[in-house]
């Protein structure tokens, strides 16, 4: 169920698409015989809950459901042809902003009297804002935060890839050619973003000498990104009802979060100031070296150093 599963990011509750009766039949491949009643009370000791549609998404999206599907099970098997490797899969995506200063931070933390913040959350009466954007490993359970300053913009999200490379990516995997990107298909890392796939390439494929592909998540599919329920809801938890005073508190909170299967965080602030509206011109796209694959090319990708002669399959 690992690769059905989704979650929200702040409470940490769990949903699948498989039917109970699904994850049953499937259990007794295993020489496992329980009934689908036994499988909904497991799955309610897990956190998972059974959900409704809500009218939320205002866009008109004329996204198959078959392709949607499709997608799914493409990253799903190159999942599986890079972990079998022995190469990186990395989950990445920009957690919510938050004001830093004496505000109030949503959920409850035991104390013996309540804490006084601000009664306004102004930007103006704040020492700045956090802007975490985060990589989850996940094969090894371990995440890595960068915590921005100003902007989430492409160039703040591939930094933020090539710091976790250099100093931690490539020395736990010292002999990895290639790096597995799963992300959404909006925000800095957009897949429609031409400075995401110039820079991942100049910055990371051209200084280190690794190819990186590169999958997007179906529209309206961010939930199932790993990092959502993996890392952020983690963290989300761990500094639940604790006023962002500092940027200190809040990388501290990032760094002491674990959970009970092992998660492990890193964090690190980024002072750079980034600026939005950046554009990469045509003759600079036409002369990358990319390879969009044959399944959906607009979400998925191949980037190569420039003296790379490998042919994507």
């Amino acid at each position: 169920m690992e690769r059905d599963t989704a979650g929200d990011p702040i409470s940490g509750l769990k949903w699948t698409r498989k039917t109970t009766q699904k994850i049953a039949d499937e259990l007794k491949m295993f020489g496992i015989s329980v009934c689908a009643n036994t499988v909904g009370r497991l799955l309610k000791k897990l956190r998972f809950s059974l959900k409704v549609n809500h009218k939320k998404n205002e866009s008109n999206s004329n996204l198959d459901p078959k392709d949607r599907d499709k997608q799914f099970k493409h990253i799903f098997q190159l999942r599986n042809e890079f972990e079998e490797k022995g190469f990186p899969v990395i989950s990445v995506d920009a957690k919510k902003k938050e004001l830093i200063g004496n505000f109030k931070n949503n959920g409850r933390a035991y104390s013996r009297e309540p804490e006084n913040v601000n009664v306004y959350d102004f930007l103006t009466n704040a020492e700045g804002k956090g802007v975490p954007y985060g990589l989850y490993d996940t094969t090894a359970n371990k995440g890595f935060v960068d915590v921005g300053v100003n902007y989430d913009t492409p160039s703040f999200a591939v930094d933020s890839i090539e710091n976790w490379w250099a100093n931690v990516g490539q020395t736990a995997y010292p002999d990895a050619s290639e790096i597995l990107v799963l992300a959404d298909g909006g925000g800095s890392n957009s897949s429609r973003s031409r400075v995401w796939k110039s820079e991942l390439q100049s910055k990371i494929c051209e200084n280190y000498g690794v190819s990186i592909t590169v999958c997007h998540y179906p529209p309206g599919c961010s939930k199932w990104n790993p990092i959502e329920h993996r890392l952020f809801s983690a963290i989300s938890k761990n500094w639940s009802g604790v006023p962002l005073r500092s940027y200190e508190t809040m990388l501290n909170y990032i760094n002491t979060t674990t959970t009970t299967k092992g998660l492990t965080v890193k964090a690190n602030i980024n002072l750079k100031q980034y600026e939005k509206g950046k554009k990469i011109p045509d003759h600079e796209m036409k002369s990358l070296p990319i390879i969009f694959h044959d399944k959906f090319p607009k979400w998925n990708y191949t980037l190569l150093p420039s003296k790379c002669e490998v042919i994507f399959e």
